[in-house]
């Protein structure tokens, strides 16, 4: 697989209300939540789209850009949908997109590896991640050759990524790995003192 035709995008754009602040810019171990995502997955691409709708902070790299969402309050779908729209507009000639959130510090890049080496490219147009039964939607390789249809179904009103997906067709791609769970993402402040524990006991 050829990762210069894959633009890297985290998608930091969502209001964090049940954490109750931007939870990528809390600190965790002395470091931005979202740099511990994107200190995983920068080196892996030739460029890394960060989305966010405020102004936030993270770690410096020439090979990071930064814009807002196209349309505010359309869910992840519609972080999915600027990044092929920014492609676009600015001439690049990626093919496809994959997509990572900003709240799971112990994701690495051996499980993105080992997700990129099970693909089967001419298989499907979307593949997600999947580990011990659990679907996770965010962590996907999307085709830009969707960007019309994803557009025309959040127009229609489509938010959730788990359906949009399944009525499209989704290649699942189990993940295999040891404690702690690389997926564990911090929703809430009950959660931050869960992954600062597991830190200390690591």
């Amino acid at each position: 697989m050829d990762l210069n035709n894959i633009l890297g995008v985290v998608l930091a754009g969502g209001k964090s209300q049940r954490f109750g602040q931007d939870k990528s810019q809390v600190k965790l171990h002395n470091q931005l939540l979202i740099d511990y995502i994107l200190k995983e997955i920068v080196s892996e691409f030739k460029e890394t789209l960060v989305i966010a709708n405020q102004p936030i902070n993270f770690m410096e790299s020439k090979n990071i850009s930064v814009t807002k969402d196209f349309k505010s309050g359309v869910g992840p779908l519609g972080g999915v949908l600027t990044a092929m729209k920014w492609i676009k507009q600015n001439n690049k000639n990626y093919e496809w997109i994959s997509t990572f959130p900003s709240d799971t510090p112990f994701f690495t890049k051996k499980e993105l590896k080992h997700f990129y080496k099970k693909i089967i490219i001419d298989k499907s147009k979307l593949f997600f991640m999947k580990s011990k039964n659990t679907r996770h939607n965010i962590f996907g390789l999307w085709s830009i050759e969707l960007m019309d249809q994803l557009e025309a179904d959040i127009i229609k009103g489509e938010r959730k990524v788990e359906v949009w997906a399944n009525s499209i067709g989704v290649n699942i791609i189990d993940i295999d790995y040891k404690e702690p769970d690389p997926f564990f993402n911090i929703n809430t402040k009950e959660d931050l003192e869960k992954a600062i524990k597991i830190i200390k006991n690591d």
